[in-house]
C-alpha cells in the first residue's frame, strides 16, 4: 500500500464495530481504510451470545463472516498493522502505523475497544473470557445454577452479587482482603445466604481456562465453576487522547448522540465509548458512526 495514500475515512479497529462502520461507508460509496492489529479484547472468548442471528457462534467466525461481506465493497481497503500516531493538518487527518507508513483521511473513526486491567492473580489471564467473566448477559445463561463466585468489594461487589443472584443461588463474594461493605450491605448478603470471604487470593486453579477452585494465601482452596470479575479498564488505543478527544469520568471516549467526539471529524464507536460491551451494541454503534460520517462527507461535498 502506498505511503500517504488518501481516503475519505480511516477506521482504526477492524472488529465488529469497525467492520460495521466500514459497511455503512462502503455502501455510501466512500473510500475507506481499515487499520487493524487483530487483538480484540474477547480473543479468548469461545462463544458469543445475546447477538440475534449469531447466538452461540465463535466470535472470530462472526468477524470472518463480517470481513468477507465488507470486502464486497470495492472502496473499502484493509491494512494489517498497529496505528501508533494521529494528527490533523489542513483539514485532513493523518494516521501513522508501526511500520512507518502514513495514511490521510477527511474523517477518522476509532473502533478500538478497551483493555481490561486484571488483578495480578495467577491463572486469571488464562481463565479470562472462558470461566472468569465480566457480563452475565453475555454468558450467564450458559453457567446458570453453577457454583459461582464474585471477585469484588464495596459497592461494586455488592451490586454485582445482587445482579448475578438472578442466575444462581450458589454464590460467594470474594473481597480479596478486608471487606469494605457497609453494615447494611453485609446484613443483606447474610440474609440471602451469600458467603463473604475476605481471604487474599493467590491463584485460580484451572484446566485450560476452566476454573476449578480459588486458592488463598493460607493454602486453603474453595471449589468454584464460574467467577465474575468486574474490572477496571484502559483505552486500547491512546491516539484519540493524543489528538485531544475528551474522556468521560469513567474513562470512555466522550461522544455526542451521533458518535462524534470532542474533536470535529473524529468519531468513536463500540466498547471505547460505551458501557454496553456486547457485539450487538458494537455493531449498532459502528453502523451509526459510519452512516453519520458518510452524511457529513456528502453534505460537505454538495
Amino acid at each position: 500500500m502506498k505511503d500517504n495514500q488518501q481516503f475519505d475515512v480511516i477506521i482504526v479497529g477492524g472488529s465488529y464495530s469497525g467492520l460495521a462502520a466500514a459497511m455503512a461507508l462502503g455502501r455510501a460509496l466512500k473510500t475507506v481504510l481499515i487499520i487493524d492489529s487483530a487483538k480484540p479484547c474477547n480473543i479468548q472468548t469461545p462463544y458469543s451470545h445475546n447477538f440475534i442471528t449469531h447466538d452461540g457462534e465463535e466470535p472470530l467466525e462472526i468477524v470472518a463472516q463480517a470481513m468477507q461481506q465488507v470486502k464486497r465493497y470495492r472502496t473499502v481497503e484493509f491494512f494489517n498493522g498497529l496505528a501508533i500516531e494521529g494528527s490533523k493538518t489542513n483539514n485532513r487527518f493523518k494516521i501513522k502505523v508501526e511500520t512507518g507508513e502514513t495514511f490521510v483521511a477527511k474523517i477518522l473513526v476509532f473502533a478500538t475497544g478497551i483493555k481490561d486491567l486484571l488483578p495480578d492473580i495467577s491463572g486469571m489471564v488464562a481463565c479470562w473470557g472462558i470461566s472468569v467473566l465480566h457480563c452475565p448477559y453475555c454468558h450467564g445463561y450458559e453457567v446458570r445454577n453453577q457454583k459461582t463466585g464474585i471477585l469484588g468489594n464495596g459497592e461494586v461487589g455488592f451490586d454485582f452479587v445482587r445482579l448475578i443472584s438472578n442466575w444462581t443461588s450458589d454464590l460467594s463474594l470474594f473481597t480479596n482482603g478486608p471487606s469494605t461493605l457497609t453494615v447494611d450491605q453485609t446484613q443483606q448478603l447474610e440474609v440471602n445466604k451469600i458467603e463473604i470471604i475476605e481471604k487474599q487470593i493467590v491463584e485460580m486453579e484451572h484446566n485450560n481456562g476452566k476454573i476449578n477452585s480459588i486458592i488463598f494465601t493460607d493454602n486453603a482452596r474453595l471449589p468454584v465453576k464460574v467467577l465474575y470479575a468486574p474490572t477496571s479498564f484502559d483505552q486500547h488505543c491512546k491516539i484519540p487522547e493524543m489528538m485531544g478527544c475528551e474522556l468521560t469520568e469513567e474513562g470512555y471516549i466522550k461522544i455526542d448522540a451521533f458518535h462524534e467526539t470532542s474533536v470535529k471529524g473524529v468519531f468513536a464507536s463500540g466498547d471505547n465509548s460505551s458501557r454496553m460491551r456486547t457485539l450487538a451494541n458494537a455493531v449498532a454503534t459502528g453502523t451509526t458512526a459510519g452512516m453519520v460520517a458518510s452524511k457529513k462527507l456528502i453534505l460537505e461535498e454538495f
